[in-house]
């Protein structure tokens, strides 16, 4: 018997060789072993993909769209060369051609409006992760319009933190995973932060910690969560400040920490008659002032040894000067925040939400600890303990993507500050370079001259009127009309209002529209259709009306097909990346870090990084920065960029292995030209963390500033107080009010000063033209997709192929609908036609459906037939870009007032059962696309 026993290899040869590099799938940036073994013809190739065990983010965890890396690298829509259009824009009839010949097609469009009127150039970047290299870019060829995806996704999330706290969620922080005892989500997708979050809430619940998630819809981490709250679309910001009101009516507030460490004491100015009332009281080096407790005298809020008073007003020239705080009790305080006059417009029962605000005060204040942490604070004060409370927060673009989203995420970010729990022990904590103040990012930049670099960055942060984006007779600077009265604190760009306003000329006409990793012909849209018809239209003479766009993707998407130029990029794995300090790091709490990608495998097509060919481009068109002082080529590609530029003296790209007078250093140094090879010696990372004493109460502790300081994230210590009142927004409200210099437009006034409250505040969004839609709709991103790229992989497709509208039980049975039935779903812009599934864990008047699993025919190298196409839908057919006419003749944004965010999430809709067509509609007819088809099954071997 023995004898027929099959001999087993018990241990195969996995691969040959693994390269170490960074996940590209999703925004985490987690570390990733690439397996490669080496084929027939000698060459290596990925066989097999893992997470990095000693990378900080994952730790070794890898999700489903990791392991797929290796088919998006081998994706049958890869590009596969740089491709003029041949045929009408639409078409997707192209050539392909060299390099040398798409760069000198760019060059011929490029060349003169940068000499004549850089503003003729919009460049727009979508989901990259090289910001601080293609803004560099575009300052350098002198053009004021540029910006990323990020408002259209969460600048409301940012901008409100930031300008708060200094921070928010996401890369900007996280919880403390070690010791919160409470975890509170609000809008979170489970795209987003999936594998530290997914380690995060299993660390915490395997400790017995609680999880409370807050979302219309209950998947992903809602689902895993111990109590649900299913609440009504846009009315998150309602609920939080009636928590507010709970805890401030029950004196569960942190006051030692709002006296030390915010701007609850500092004092108001009270004279009505005064164009500086409500402004902060400051003295004459412009520090804010508060009362101290133990003299009672006026005071700069950092003076050493001042106990700041939360309750002393001050009295002068007949007018009485209160503090932030009693502001707040003001407004908070009053009945229109109670549970009961909030609940039905929340879909939160009153009891519920007192039950909710007294978990949180219980756990912070009655399951307060302390950690033996020695520290000194700004002023000078030695503590021997850091006190713990252990309540934590993450939040989204669900709370994110409406048109009262910044005040929301104010109110969220206010809720933090109030019980204590940002940046102690068992809180919310910053990860460097945050904490950072608004006060400490530049201010938007717009300033042009012909044939030179802008005056300073794009995107920063403004601090009243006179920082807007705005030109001398008072028109918007920028295309997408950023940093204007329409939205003046739009620190992200709007992205989503580019094209709608180049077509309309609006405030004028621009000449290229430049673009990166940016859908805008289909799921990264609002008004589908209507882009599709913009992108193509003509004017009298035969002319586009947006006369030159130049395109870069790996991939065969739907923008392809409606771009004259495409500048083919390459996958993840066949590039150099820079996960930078200076962008979107990969840092933890407790460390900096930063990471690298690096061409694991070259590329078997005619292909270049983005970055590289922007280099390449720069150099062509003589860029300041791009060429030396002979006129050659400054970086021969990104990598040389990585390794060679300093963006001040000592600063570059890289933290890691830089070069000191005394041998390699991080944080701050000179060039290092073996830098990159250090990192690959090290698995694709850097780590710092951050001494012992300093990692927490950031933005205060003087141990965490003078290492900061030494890291190069910031030239000097800069502590702060976090901002309750943010008062560049009453500086907005008062020039409404008349003040000042720079005056809003009359038809923005009232808007203003109703919105730009410097205390949170929630506002129901404009309703103008929803009658008879009364239904919300969202979308939501698939843990096991981000954005449209995973819906073309081989592996992913199998979990998310096609996607039903999902409706409540009883919108189910109100529409006698049954699992598999067809509905028409109309909005005031449009309708659609799709299938239905019953849903019981959603919010009774809500449908929603996963985002961007609909594909175009034809895009993405996918049968004609493939579900996506016949039974994936998009939402975006239904929400415009505008909101709809009110009879005054203006354009009015369909996004957040104050900072331009797209609201998404505004939509509301009817419901119509209805037959089944034989796809879901509309029904785009197919794109001719420059790639084949991909085959029907995908297989091959890498050796043996």
């Amino acid at each position: 018997m023995a004898a027929s026993q099959p001999t087993l290899d018990l241990s195969p040869k996995v691969s040959d060789e693994i390269r170490k590099t960074t996940c590209y799938m999703c925004a985490c940036r987690c570390g990733i072993n690439v397996h490669m073994k080496k084929g027939d013809d000698g060459e290596m190739r990925v066989a097999y993909i893992e997470g990095n065990r000693d990378h900080p983010v994952n730790k070794g965890v890898l999700c489903a769209k990791g392991s797929a890396g290796i088919m998006q690298h081998n994706a049958p829509s890869r590009l596969r060369s740089p491709l003029k259009r041949v045929g009408p824009r639409g078409s997707g009839e192209f050539e392909e051609i060299s390099w040398d010949e798409a760069y000198q097609i760019a060059a011929d469009w490029l060349d003169p409006i940068r000499r004549e009127n850089p503003e003729k150039l919009a460049f727009f970047t979508g989901r990259d992760q090289s910001q601080s290299f293609t803004s560099l870019w575009a300052q350098a060829f002198g053009t004021p319009n540029y910006a990323a995806h990020g408002g259209f996704c969460s600048v409301n999330m940012a901008a409100a933190g930031i300008y708060t706290m200094g921070g928010a969620f996401w890369e900007f922080g996280q919880p403390d995973w070690d010791h919160t005892k409470l975890f509170m989500l609000f809008g979170v997708a489970e795209d987003h932060d999936s594998n530290p979050i997914k380690m995060g809430i299993g660390k915490i619940k395997a400790r017995g910690a609680r999880v409370i998630g807050v979302n219309p819809i209950r998947t992903g981490y809602n689902a895993v969560a111990d109590d649900w709250v299913g609440i009504t679309p846009g009315t998150d910001g309602l609920f939080i400040l009636s928590m507010i009101h709970c805890l401030m009516k029950a004196g569960k507030m942190d006051l030692n920490y709002l006296a030390q460490y915010t701007d609850a004491p500092v004092l108001v100015n009270g004279d009505e008659n005064s164009p500086e009332y409500g402004l902060y009281l400051r003295d004459e080096d412009g520090k804010q002032l508060v009362i101290d407790r133990v003299t009672g005298k006026l005071t700069p809020f950092d003076k050493p040894g001042v106990k700041p008073d939360l309750a002393a007003s001050h009295r002068a020239k007949g007018f009485t000067h209160r503090p932030v705080f009693h502001k707040m009790a003001e407004m908070y305080l009053s009945d229109e925040y109670a549970p009961e006059a909030v609940a039905d417009r929340c879909g939160i029962p009153a009891q519920r939400i007192r039950a909710i605000a007294a978990e949180l005060a219980r756990v912070a204040f009655d399951e307060a600890f302390e950690l033996d942490h020695a520290w000194t604070d700004f002023r000078g004060e030695k503590h021997d303990k850091m006190i713990g409370r252990p309540v934590s927060f993450h939040a989204m673009r669900g709370i994110s993507a409406h048109a009262n989203g910044f005040q929301t995420c104010r109110a969220l970010h206010t809720l933090q500050i109030i019980l204590g729990t940002v940046e102690v022990p068992g809180g919310f904590r910053f990860k460097p370079p945050y904490p950072k103040p608004a006060t400490a990012h530049p201010k938007p930049h717009v300033g042009m001259t012909p044939g030179a670099p802008l005056n300073g960055p794009h995107l920063g942060f403004v601090h009243g009127p006179d920082d807007l984006a705005l030109k001398e007779d008072g028109t918007p600077a920028r295309i997408d009309k950023a940093f204007t009265w329409e939205n003046p604190m739009s620190s992200h760009g709007l992205m989503h209002m580019v094209i709608s306003n180049a077509h309309a000329g609006d405030p004028y006409k621009i000449d290229t529209l430049f673009m990166y990793m940016a859908n805008m012909s289909w799921n990264s849209s609002m008004n589908t259709s209507g882009v599709m018809e913009m992108l193509t239209d003509t004017d009298e003479n035969g002319e586009y009306v947006i006369p030159h766009i130049i395109y870069s993707d790996a991939y065969s998407s739907e923008m392809v097909a409606y771009s004259d130029l495409i500048l083919p990029d390459t996958t993840y794995l066949e590039r150099h990346d820079c996960i930078s300090l200076l962008d979107r790091p990969i840092c933890e709490a407790d460390a900096a870090a930063d990471a690298i990608r690096w061409p694991v495998v070259k590329p078997d097509r005619n292909v270049k990084g983005f970055q590289s060919a922007l280099c390449d481009l720069g150099a062509k068109l003589g860029l300041p920065g791009f060429v030396n002082d002979d006129g050659s080529q400054k970086y021969a590609d990104y990598a040389d960029y990585i390794t060679n530029h300093q963006r001040r003296p000592g600063i570059g790209p890289l933290a890691g292995w830089r070069m000191g007078e005394n041998g390699l250093q991080h944080g701050r140094g000179d060039v290092n030209e073996g830098q990159l090879q250090s990192y690959i010696n090290n698995g694709g990372f850097f780590v710092e963390h951050i001494p012992d004493g300093a990692t927490y109460y950031k933005p205060w502790n003087r141990a965490y500033q003078d290492w900061a300081v030494g890291m190069g994230l910031y030239d000097s210590p800069q502590p702060y107080l976090f901002s309750l009142y943010v008062e560049p927004m009453r500086k907005f409200q008062l020039a409404a009010e008349g003040h000042g210099d720079r005056q809003p437009p009359d038809h923005l006034r009232d808007r203003i000063k109703h919105t730009m409250s410097p205390l949170p505040i929630w506002y129901e969004t404009d309703q103008q033209g929803n009658e008879g839609y009364t239904v919300n709709a969202l979308t939501q991103r698939p843990m096991a997709m981000y954005h449209s790229w995973g819906s073309q992989n081989a592996w992913l497709r199998q979990l998310h192929g096609r996607n039903p509208l999902y409706l409540p039980t009883k919108l189910m049975r109100e529409h006698d609908l049954s699992d598999g039935d067809w509905a028409r779903v109309s909005s005031p812009h449009g309708e659609i036609t799709v299938p239905v599934m019953e849903m019981a864990a959603l919010n009774d008047n809500t449908v929603w459906t996963w985002n961007a699993i609909g594909k175009r025919k034809g895009a993405w190298a996918l049968d004609k037939d493939a579900p996506e196409a016949t039974q994936g839908f998009l939402l975006n057919h239904l929400i415009h870009e505008l909101m709809p006419p009110k009879g005054d003749g203006m354009r009015w944004a369909n996004s957040d007032p104050i900072t331009g965010q797209a609201a998404w999430f505004d939509l509301k809709v009817k419901i119509e059962k209805t037959s089944a067509p034989a796809e879901s509609q509309p029904a785009m007819p197919p794109l001719k696309t420059p790639v084949p088809q991909g085959p029907k099954d995908l297989a091959w071997k890498v050796g043996k």
